[in-house]
């Protein structure tokens, strides 16, 4: 019989890179519910849990495409990278972490600018994407930000930027940190142009991200369950000496305590959005001050001379006598 002639014959060993089960990558486990969810119908509900609605991470470019009209966008900015500035090394140089980044995620850096339109409304969007160090904020992501709030001041579009980060990158010290007043600043220009700007938030928004852009929104909305703050958790109890009540640093916390102007499922995301904007947005509506402002002095310390001579010839008009009662 042929099975006793294989006796003596060894099986033969499959590659370790071929040992894989057949159903991986086809089901998700939900770390929210621990249901097995297939893939492709996660896909559809845009990475979100059929049975529980956990709110799945997703890259910036995902994100993008989700909200803008067909999913059609421009990527702006691509150019502008991270250097290393402090030549900061740690278990390795901070060189070296960034073009590891990039290999992994395929991205330029931990933010994707683009334009494109989001129900007809011209709007600019900043993604961050948390694969890219934790989505950290460095001199390149604050100068891209920074970038797309002034071309929309340029070109009269709204704003939306969605926060998902650890906050400022700690390998480029101070020039991370100074990222958040210049990003305010931009910010500050944007509302005197009365254009809008929506900040959303999603798991993680962190540090230096939440103490600067991500709450200065018009609106200030967030995803369900998300983690929002400034310092650890552990790190307040461990300052405050007190127990922090529960679901504390969630969306729906800083909800309930009006941190946040709303809590909104990734599902209903862009039609929410769409109404903001078609009450908030219209590109018609320019800067005017409510009092005029005066003119400049002449450099010496007085006012001009029309406004003198217009003085003066107040002054010599008649006056009325005040009159007197008896």
């Amino acid at each position: 019989m042929p099975w006793f002639n294989k006796k003596n014959q060894r099986i033969e060993s499959v590659p370790a890179e071929e040992r894989r089960v057949k159903t991986e990558g086809v089901f998700e486990k939900c770390p929210g519910c621990d249901a097995a969810l297939y893939t492709r119908e996660l896909e559809e509900s845009f990475n979100v849990c059929t049975h529980c609605a956990h709110h799945f991470r997703i890259g910036a470019r995902q994100r993008l495409a989700l909200l803008y009209d067909e999913g059609k966008y421009e990527e702006l900015d691509a150019e502008v990278v991270s250097t290393d500035p402090l030549e900061f090394v740690d278990t390795k140089p901070y060189s070296e972490r960034l073009e590891q980044a990039r290999r992994k995620t395929g991205l330029p850096e931990a933010v994707i600018n683009a334009r494109g339109r989001l129900g007809g409304h011209p709007t600019l969007i900043s993604a961050m994407d948390f694969q890219f160090l934790g989505g950290s904020m460095g001199s390149a992501v604050g100068e891209k930000i920074t970038r797309l709030v002034e071309r929309a001041i340029e070109e009269r579009s709204a704003v939306v930027i969605v926060s998902q980060s650890g906050g400022a990158r700690m390998q480029e010290g101070t020039y991370s940190l100074m990222q958040m007043a210049k990003i305010s600043a931009a910010l500050a220009l944007l509302s005197e142009a009365r254009l809008p700007y929506i900040s959303v938030m999603t798991d993680p928004t962190t540090g230096g991200v939440t103490a600067s852009f991500a709450m200065l929104g018009d609106l200030n909305i967030a995803e369900p369950k998300a983690l929002i703050g400034f310092a650890g958790p552990r790190v307040i109890e461990q300052t405050i000496r007190q127990k922090l009540p529960e679901n504390f640093q969630t969306a729906e916390f800083l909800v309930e305590h009006g941190m946040l102007d709303a809590v909104v499922d990734r599902r209903e995301m862009r039609d929410w959005l769409i109404r903001a904007l078609d009450f908030m947005y219209n590109p018609e509506v320019h800067f005017k001050p409510l009092k005029p402002e005066l003119p400049l002095g002449n450099g010496a310390g007085t006012l001009p001379e029309h406004l003198i001579e217009e003085h003066a010839a107040k002054s010599e008009e008649p006056q009325a006598e005040p009159e007197i009662k008896s």
